[in-house]
């Protein structure tokens, strides 16, 4: 795939070919809209009459891309009076199309698809085939070991990164996390920054790609009972007992939410241990769950979940980016957490 200044160009070539007889042509890349960054500003003269174009360019055209687009043409459009948003992608599925139809917003996409309605303009073109199909499945790029790149780059979106760098907080092998990002730059997520530092350029489609191929059920999870109430001095408790044994943990899920978020409300304690649980749960006095208990002890599917804990009145915590991931597909209103969570804190 091509890296989003490519894909900057060719949706501006590609209006140009749909707009022959455009004057006065305009081409503003990453101009500031009050505040926020546009990927492009496209300003021409039709038939004695101006237009403005806005467009948001998203690696991917499926669904779950298309409605962050969304909401991002929106907010654009409402700090800019008269421009028409349009949505770019390599290649726009017919569901990611239908639904930048209904909320009024144009398309268009390299494959040669595409929808602008405004004024008296209107060209719709639909049914071409992705020219570039991805070889590989995203899901490819969440295996285990790779997930601590994806992670360590979410963790801190902005950041300038050099590979030695990266594969260092990582603890993987430079080759290992050059192929990642490679993969990644691929789908446009990562572009070089000064000095050809590696920055990751589209967080928000990389965390979306990642809740879709993770499950919190991917760790093991050890059921306990605790006879105590649960409340914020059990999880201090359980942090000191697993401090005390020299063992790394960390709390997820609505336990962790309510450490970052203190009005959450947690009716059990999630926590990642590392090593064998038992001696842990042993030393509160734990007793062994079977289909419910309050305390689950969660052996990880990887130790990359450790990275970059966020600490609160001593007690580790998650990184918001495993937090998020860990309660997007949690039964008991993790979706609603896991969006609080994203909305209030990460910021993409």
């Amino acid at each position: 795939m091509e890296n989003t200044q490519g894909i900057r160009r060719s949706a501006a070539q590609r209006l140009r070919e749909l707009f022959p007889k455009a004057v006065s042509w305009e081409e503003s890349a990453g101009p500031k809209v009050r505040g926020q960054q546009a990927d492009l500003l496209v300003k021409f003269k039709l038939a004695g009459q101006d237009h403005t174009l806005l467009l948001e360019i998203t690696s991917v055209g499926q669904p779950r891309q298309i409605r962050a687009a969304i909401t991002r043409l929106g907010e654009l459009r409402a700090e800019m009076d008269g421009v028409y948003p349009v949505a770019v992608a390599q290649y726009i599925s017919s569901q990611g199309a239908a639904l930048l139809k209904r909320n009024g917003l144009g398309y268009l996409d390299l494959s040669g698809n595409c929808f602008l309605n405004f004024d008296n303009v209107l060209i719709e073109k639909e049914g071409k085939p992705n020219l570039r199909p991805s070889t590989r499945p995203l899901k490819a790029l969440f295996a285990p070991r790779a997930t601590r790149v994806v992670r360590a780059l979410l963790v801190e979106p902005s950041h300038l990164w050099r590979l030695d760098e990266l594969a260092r907080a990582s603890q993987v092998s430079l080759g290992h996390a050059h192929n990642v990002l490679k993969r990644l730059g691929d789908l446009a997520w990562v572009e070089r920054g000064e000095q050809q530092r590696i920055v990751l350029s589209k967080p928000a489609d990389l965390l979306d790609a990642w809740v879709d191929a993770y499950t919190y059920r991917l760790n093991g999870i050890a059921t306990y009972f605790s006879p105590e109430r649960i409340t914020r001095k059990l999880v201090g408790e359980l942090a000191r007992a697993g401090q005390d044994a020299g063992r790394r943990l960390a709390f997820t899920l609505h336990a962790g939410a309510a450490l970052v978020a203190p009005n959450v409300r947690f009716p059990a304690i999630h926590c990642y241990v590392e090593g064998d649980p038992e001696p842990i749960a042993r030393t509160l006095g734990l007793r062994p769950g079977e289909d419910e208990g309050n305390v689950y002890l969660m052996t990880p599917y990887d130790p990359g979940v450790f990275h970059a804990p966020i600490i609160k009145s001593g007690i580790p915590v998650v990184s918001l980016p495993q937090l998020y991931v860990d309660l997007y597909h949690y039964e008991r209103r993790g979706r609603e957490q896991a969006a609080h969570i994203r909305r209030e804190a990460m910021g993409f």
